[in-house]
């Protein structure tokens, strides 16, 4: 469980060294002691930022599983979908510093997959666990499809 509920929608500019402001109050929330973030790849349009600890702790709960049934023999007819896994997991996520004023340098490749150059804008968007980091029109997209379903998942959720 999450210690820090993040909530909260922010509009930034990807600067012309592909950094991007993360406000303080969400930058604390997903810098771990260590001050490292992991920013993972998460849907196209979309990346996010994670504590490092609790990362890692989701990580290694999910692959000790996968691991146990492999020494099980309960996925031998499933191998294909254990290598797409792993080949996931390997281009995934990747450890990252905020820089002064909780600049994030966002790299090539998740820049590729975020779809955004420089001086084009994205929306930080708090996700409870994380901060997600959306191509602005993506993001819309998003929010048209899942935002008629909203007061049911919180009377869902909260009931």
């Amino acid at each position: 469980m999450p210690q820090t509920f993040i909530t909260g929608e922010v509009r930034r500019t990807l600067d012309e060294r592909f950094r991007v402001s993360v406000p303080p109050e969400m930058a604390a929330a997903v810098t771990d002691e260590n001050g490292e973030s992991i920013l993972a790849k998460e849907r196209a349009g979309c990346l996010s930022l994670w504590p490092a600890s609790e990362w890692q702790r989701r990580l290694d709960n999910g692959v000790d599983v996968i691991r146990r049934k492999i020494e099980a023999g309960l996925v031998e007819q499933r191998w294909g979908e254990v290598q797409r896994l792993g080949r996931l997991l390997s281009s995934r996520h990747k450890t990252v510093k905020l820089a002064n004023r909780s600049r994030l340098l966002i790299p090539d490749e998740d820049r590729e997959f975020l779809g955004v150059g420089p001086n084009e804008e994205l929306v930080l968007v708090g996700a409870v666990a994380c901060v997600e980091i959306w191509q602005r029109g993506a993001w819309l997209d998003l929010l048209r499809e899942d935002m008629p379903d909203f007061g049911d998942l919180f009377r869902d959720l909260s009931g």
